[in-house]
């Protein structure tokens, strides 16, 4: 049985992927590497925190010894990094924990992993040579778009916040291990996620929590900045992919291929809570929809190119955004109420 490290897995992402892995791929033993920040939830796990191929280390990607313990003591032979500061308005108002935890944390697990894995560059240890480390990024790190276009996997960056500027450092770490030491990166840059276990302080979970507590929903700007939306476990399904069958040293993009302005996803949310939640007075959610200051430097638009994983490893965005959007709303709603 071999050991895969999955770093943020009390996250939204992580957590999702962690149930996936240990669903799929009952060759795997799941090590949780997680700080337990605010993002950070041990209960996302609670259905498998008992599970016999799954083991929970609370400690942050900083700490370069006990990182490395890590990969002696477990033998570690694949990562899937995730953990991540992300959250944009964040890093305007306090940036250095992005750099610490995005750049610097890469930086520790990347070079821990080869340590571990090989015995000089290009030269893997034996029984070694099929390890992999996967870094998990975001589309933010290419910039913005004008009303049309798609992000491609080989555009220059243009990182427009300390968040995306981190993730696009983090994201040369991990391209500089392959290209300089011949290990196995790969990276998934992926568009914005939507589902069970995402954070409150998210624009989906905000708009569900604030329509079901009569609160005013806020909406940047005018609320007409774009952004493809992925299903989480779509994505967990295009991370366990690219593991799996991904070229070396290549990047992929994941995409839902469904563009949503933010104000059209508050009305359509507010639209099924009509349906499931209606209020008492008649009225709709819609009524409680707001306008607060743009965000600083906020981009207009993203939306992703996802030609390459689909063509090479054959993954398709399953869930239709409505279909998706119906089963976030339950779940939140469950949790809410």
């Amino acid at each position: 049985m071999q050991s895969v490290l999955i770093t943020g897995g009390a996250g939204f992402i992580g957590s999702n992927l962690i149930m996936h892995m240990l669903e799929n791929h009952p060759q795997y033993r799941v090590i949780n590497l997680d700080k337990l920040t605010y993002a950070g939830n041990p209960d996302n796990l609670e259905n498998v925190r008992n599970h016999d191929r799954y083991h929970f280390v609370q400690a942050d990607i900083c700490n370069k010894e006990l990182v490395q313990y890590l990969f002696d003591l477990f033998d570690i032979r694949g990562v899937v990094h995730l953990a991540a500061e992300s959250h944009v308005d964040k890093s305007i108002s306090g940036p250095e924990v992005f750099v610490q935890s995005n750049v610097v944390g890469t930086f520790t697990l990347v070079n821990a992993a080869y340590r571990h894995w090989m015995q000089a560059p290009f030269e893997c240890r034996q029984g070694y040579e099929s390890c992999r480390f996967l870094h998990v990024s975001t589309d933010e790190v290419y910039g913005s778009l004008g009303e049309t276009g798609l992000f491609s996997e080989n555009p220059p960056y243009a990182p427009n916040s300390p968040y995306s500027a981190s993730k696009a450092s983090s994201d040369m770490l991990v391209r500089s291990y392959q290209h300089t030491y011949g290990m196995q990166t790969l990276i998934t840059n992926c568009s914005n996620n939507y589902g069970p276990r995402q954070h409150d302080e998210k624009l989906i979970p905000t708009i569900i929590r604030n329509a079901l507590r009569d609160r005013p929903i806020p909406i940047y700007g005018d609320g007409k900045n774009v952004r493809d939306w992925l299903y989480v476990m779509d994505h967990c399904r295009g991370i366990d992919r690219v593991f799996h069958s991904g070229r070396s040293g290549h990047t992929y993009n994941i995409g839902g291929q469904n563009e949503w302005e933010n104000l059209s996803i508050a009305r359509l949310i507010c639209t099924v809570l009509d349906s499931k939640k209606p209020r008492s007075d008649g009225k709709s959610y819609q009524d409680q929809i707001s306008f607060v200051p743009d965000r600083p430097g906020h981009d207009l638009r993203y939306a992703i190119d996802a030609r390459k994983i689909e063509s090479e490893l054959g993954w398709r965005a399953w869930e239709s955004f409505e279909s998706g959007m119906e089963k976030t709303v339950d779940w939140y709603t469950e949790r809410y109420l």
